[in-house]
């Protein structure tokens, strides 16, 4: 994790300096950036990211747990999900709303999936409402990027702030990311919500 003293005004790079760019920009260079790692790499670091999730005390403990299904580049979540949810953990899966909010469904097996918007995979079980997620034991989200203050960078949406802002401020929010994606700086807004923590297959849980 960076230390208090890192420069907030530069960004990840790989190289020193370089200015913040906007959330857009940002954006754009992580996806690129996701785009062209290797499938066998992306395969990897998920499978390690699941280990290290799995792993923790405080899933282990967790009754329910809101997860994802992840999509395209994303670190892949499906071995994760399906590994939760057999070791008895009750697993809720967003349905995205017409609004562009979220309401949650019970997770019951790979099987119990069906298409829906953007690409995504969810439940065909009832939903059970956008508030469901306040009841969560631990909270995993998606994310470009994250930074030491946990200032999330997510898709532009805006579907997860507001999600979010109905958990707990004691509830674990995790973000998964590859390695490299836990930021110096992440642009941020009033209505952007951070994270707790998150997972890398590298450097394993990093609390923020």
């Amino acid at each position: 994790m960076p230390g208090s003293d890192t420069p907030r005004d530069q960004p990840h790079t790989g190289q020193d300096g370089g200015a913040l760019p906007g959330k857009a920009g940002l954006r754009q260079r992580v996806l690129a950036a996701r785009a062209a790692m290797p499938e066998s790499a992306r395969t990897d670091a998920s499978r390690l990211i699941r280990d290290h999730v799995l792993e923790m005390p405080e899933v282990a403990a967790a009754g329910t747990i809101a997860a994802y299904y992840s999509v395209g580049t994303e670190p892949g979540t499906h071995s994760l999900v399906f590994a939760l949810w057999k070791r008895g953990s009750y697993v809720i899966l967003p349905v995205l709303l017409p609004d562009g909010d979220l309401d949650w469904a019970s997770y019951e097996g790979p099987d119990a999936l069906a298409p829906g918007p953007r690409d995504m995979l969810q439940p065909t079980e009832p939903v059970r409402g956008p508030g469901t997620v306040a009841r969560a034991d631990i909270v995993l989200v998606p994310a470009l990027a994250v930074d030491a203050a946990g200032n999330r960078l997510g898709r532009g949406g805006g579907s997860y702030d507001r999600a979010l802002a109905r958990v707990g401020g004691q509830v674990p929010t995790i973000a998964l990311l590859y390695d490299g994606e836990l930021l110096p700086g992440v642009p941020a807004e009033p209505h952007d919500r951070p994270v707790r923590a998150v997972a890398r297959p590298g450097d394993g849980i990093t609390w923020l």
